[in-house]
């Protein structure tokens, strides 16, 4: 983004210009021309929150967003990166989950969740910072504190945390009302406050390593995900965006960082389903490489855009999606004491390319 704090936050991945037609007819997104314009955004931008917004697998990414290396924003409201242990909420959005459960290993389960995304999402986040895991390593090589547009971390700045023994730091499943057919942003970090409250984090101090997943029910278009104005798998944002559809949520609690996590195996293959894996061990491949993806792009850029962004606008996992498969920065299985996953590799700056593995920074 390169340019004011303002001017960077009014910046987006968005992609538009769907075939309603198509999406009638296929649930997929159709092609997508992607137009590389100031601020890495795609032809048709119309939403400047939907920072680190995946985009969907049609419309792909362009050789020219990996040729450049991060930069840092120097914060927003004081917050670069997350510098703690990332801890990791994950909100059940509405009615429409059904009814709770619990598995055999401890996973809440819900009935109206005919993929089994609840339970996958919870493997992935317990599973970060297992294993001596080197996926999150990438990551740890950004820091906050140094100066804006600075590409490189002194080891004595604060670096971005290493999810050891797990990210995942709660689930619930909100209940008190069905979730709308279409949230807006500013429901959507609504939301995200809620659950600040419910978890019991009130304070600044207390959501400053903190991340809120808010997930949404199968059939609904949170921001317009699978519809003709929509185009993007999920994005992540902050609550006190003003530019956010609806307006800047107010929070008691200091700022609060949220994902836009739709159920996107709605979206099938335009979203991840069997990238890495075939038949059924795929099925679940887009859930873990989007939801992946965003987690690292808040925790490199936890207040959009004052963490680490490119000269156009992108965040460290929009350079390496939909890169491929395998190597050194395609995505591929990941092992965690919980399972393997598919993820998709992030930005070094370090090699100035996509790695799928980098030793871990303290």
């Amino acid at each position: 983004m390169g340019i004011s704090p303002t001017s960077r936050r009014m910046r987006v991945r968005a992609l538009t210009g769907l075939s309603a037609l198509a999406l009638a007819v296929t649930g997929f997104a159709a092609p997508v021309a992607q137009a590389d314009q100031p601020g890495g955004e795609f032809a048709g931008n119309s939403h400047p929150y939907r920072h680190g917004a995946h985009p969907t697998k049609e419309a792909g990414n362009s050789a020219a967003a990996r040729t450049s290396n991060l930069k840092y924003g120097g914060a927003v409201d004081g917050i670069g990166v997350t510098t703690g242990a990332p801890a990791v909420y994950l909100v059940f959005w509405g009615t429409q989950w059904g009814t709770q459960g619990t598995d055999a290993n401890g996973y809440t389960t819900l009935t109206g969740d005919p993929k089994g995304i609840a339970v996958r999402a919870q493997q992935l986040f317990k599973g970060l910072g297992t294993n001596n895991e080197t996926w999150s390593g990438v990551m740890t090589q950004y820091c906050e504190g140094v100066a804006k547009g600075a590409t490189s971390c002194p080891a004595t700045a604060a670096h971005v945390g290493y999810p050891t023994g797990g990210a995942l730091a709660g689930v619930w499943v909100d209940s008190s009302a069905a979730a709308p057919g279409q949230a807006t942003g500013n429901q959507l970090a609504a939301e995200a406050v809620k659950a600040a409250g419910h978890f019991g984090n009130t304070t600044a101090a207390s959501n400053r390593n903190v991340q809120y997943v808010v997930l949404s029910p199968t059939g609904t278009h949170p921001d317009g995900f699978n519809t003709p104005n929509g185009g993007f798998c999920a994005w992540h944002d902050w609550n006190g965006d003003t530019t956010l559809t609806g307006g800047a949520a107010p929070s008691p609690y200091g700022d609060v960082a949220f994902t836009n996590d739709p159920y996107v195996t709605d979206m099938g293959a335009s979203c991840g389903q069997n990238y890495v894996n075939s038949g059924s061990a795929g099925t679940l491949d887009g859930v873990t490489i989007v939801y992946g993806h965003e987690y690292s792009e808040t925790v490199t850029d936890q207040n959009p855009a004052g963490g680490w962004t490119d000269s156009t606008g992108y965040e460290n996992a929009d350079k390496c999606a939909w890169k491929g498969t395998g190597g050194t920065g395609g995505a591929q299985n990941v092992t965690f004491a919980t399972g393997s996953f598919a993820m998709q590799g992030t930005w070094s700056n370090a090699v100035s390319g996509c790695q799928i593995s980098h030793a871990i920074v303290h």
